[in-house]
């Protein structure tokens, strides 16, 4: 289990392009794709992850290593994960420095800016089942994105959600 953990999570550490949201679909295939967790267990860690603060794919690192492999699968998870961006980021930091200005460095970040925006719609397409599952999660995933369009940040949509499905379960 651990090696499969280290590896999926390199994988995710290694192709992660973006971190934040645009990592979620990577998450998902390698997650759920390698039995760690159902599609319903990886949309818990993805709300409780996305309640508490930091990066999310720390977050969800820490948590699904956890609950696959324990403590030591946490910690796994984690430095399979930061260890090639961390790697990597120094070595195109410099890089990008040199050729900022050439067009085909702009082209390839219009490039992937572009496909994570794919990705992150088709995410939101494959958890949407399992995510809305009744009128009132239908109601409060409108209402989230009504707050959000209204420019109220995040942190109080989220805690605003908690306090919904706590109250009104």
């Amino acid at each position: 289990m651990l090696l499969s953990l280290w590896i999926g999570w390199l994988r995710i550490g290694l192709f992660g392009f973006g971190g934040g949201p645009s990592v979620i679909p990577l998450m998902r295939a390698e997650c759920v794709g390698r039995s760690w967790m159902t599609d319903a267990q990886f949309l818990d860690a993805l709300a409780l992850g996305n309640a508490l603060p930091g990066p999310i794919a720390v977050k969800m690192a820490v948590a699904i290593g956890n609950h696959a492999g324990g403590w030591a699968g946490a910690a796994v998870a984690l430095v399979g994960l930061c260890l090639p961006g961390v790697a990597l980021m120094v070595g195109l930091a410099a890089l990008f420095a040199r050729f900022r200005e050439h067009p085909a460095v702009g082209g390839m970040l219009k490039g992937a800016r572009a496909a994570v925006i794919g990705m992150l719609v088709w995410t939101v397409w494959e958890l949407f089942p399992d995510g809305v599952r009744d009128l009132r999660g239908g109601l409060v995933a409108g209402g989230a994105l009504v707050l959000l369009l209204l420019q109220v940040h995040p942190a109080w949509v989220i805690g605003l959600a908690l306090l919904i499905g706590a109250f009104f379960r």
